[in-house]
């Protein structure tokens, strides 16, 4: 009876992209305003250090919201780790590894808005795995774009459990501490939007007095998305085409002079028709401010060559404090281990609270 209940329910509605963007204009007006009015969850995937992609396309605009003050909570998935590949031997070092490059990069744990935490490590988040399963059908975990898209991406030919309802478990990621605002770029906005129906489904099976959870909101990224060195595909760490972070000044220039351009000495900006040279101007446009356009007519028919010294300058540059932290950081691992163990504390402060509401509503007490 109940899995015909939530079958006859609207589906999972994923809404117009124009009316996201919209909703996430607002918000990106009113953060400065009310920056407590929003509590914010995001979080990666311990699968190794992060790289430029990362620092570009994620943790500057991280940083960003931590530092308007508000509250932000970064979820390490290591549980997610498992749904998609074999090994496991490296988890725990790359959770540290992860710590390391968030504080690198200007996300501090003193400030007093700022939680990481794995979510292993939260038994109370993962409670609410189950009663949140009772409320999706397995026709709408079938349609998620977003998983298939993974599948797809990892080469799976067998899928687990785990992979199938994840987003599910990441609904748990962001409703145990009741975030009401999820940075996302486009390709994420399902997972999202399965996460707002999950909340809109319990509050009105279990709750219709009084919400429990939120529906999170997404603010869309307006980060370009930042290409491997060898210009056709995303920069991966697993492509082999990727700068990390934790990169010296000289790896880094060793990879840049790899990286794939074209024939034509005349630099240009045309991300359509010259990804590969455009990629290169777009990474030293990040590194200084300075536009794209004006950075290829500066170069003009310096070549290849050119471009890639330039880059090699400028990222170098713009890398070297976060580099200089990151070295300070590896040296003290009691005090990353210190941080995650304050996350973890908080962030289990905060899901009991929720899991004995979510019991309470439920007639679960005991």
């Amino acid at each position: 009876m109940e899995t015909t209940a939530i079958e006859n329910e609207d589906k999972v509605d994923y809404g117009t992209f124009e009316a996201t963007v919209e909703r996430s204009r607002k918000i990106e007006e009113d953060l400065p305003v009310n920056p407590k009015k929003y509590r914010v969850l995001t979080g990666d995937r311990p699968t190794g250090k992060l790289h430029v992609g990362h620092l570009f396309g994620s943790l500057q605009n991280r940083v960003r919201i931590h530092k308007l003050g508000v509250p932000t909570y970064i979820v390490i998935a290591d549980y997610q780790v498992l749904t998609d590949r074999d090994t496991f031997e490296n988890i725990s070092e790359n959770v540290h590894q992860l710590v390391v490059d968030y504080l690198s990069v200007g996300l501090d744990p003193e400030a007093g808005n700022l939680v990481i935490f794995p979510h292993s490590q939260v038994p109370e988040l993962n409670q609410l795995i189950l009663p949140f399963l009772t409320l999706v059908t397995n026709a709408e975990l079938d349609r998620n774009p977003t998983v298939k898209e993974e599948i797809q991406a990892a080469g799976l030919k067998r899928i687990n459990a785990g992979m199938y309802v994840y987003p599910v478990h990441q609904a748990a990621d962001i409703l145990f501490c009741k975030g009401n605002l999820v940075p996302v770029g486009k390709d994420q906005l399902p997972h999202l939007e399965l996460t707002r129906t999950i909340a809109r489904r319990f509050n009105d099976r279990f709750a219709k007095k009084r919400s429990v959870f939120p529906e999170p909101q997404p603010l869309l990224s307006k980060a370009p998305v930042i290409l491997g060195l060898d210009g056709s595909q995303k920069m991966s760490k697993s492509r082999n085409n990727a700068v990390m972070l934790s990169s010296t000044e000289d790896e880094t220039v060793a990879l840049i002079k790899k990286a794939k351009t074209d024939a034509d000495r005349v630099i240009t900006f045309d991300p359509e028709k010259r990804p590969e040279v455009s990629n290169l101007l777009l990474l030293i446009s990040l590194s200084t401010g300075e536009e794209p356009h004006a950075v290829a007519a500066r170069i003009g028919d310096g070549g290849s060559g050119k471009l890639k010294a330039i880059l090699s300058e400028t990222l170098n540059e713009h890398l070297r404090p976060i580099r200089a932290r990151r070295r300070e950081l590896e040296a003290a691992p009691d005090y990353i281990k210190s941080v995650l163990r304050n996350g973890i504390r908080d962030a289990r402060a905060v899901a009991e609270q929720t899991l004995g509401e979510v019991r309470r509503v439920m007639n679960m007490e005991v």
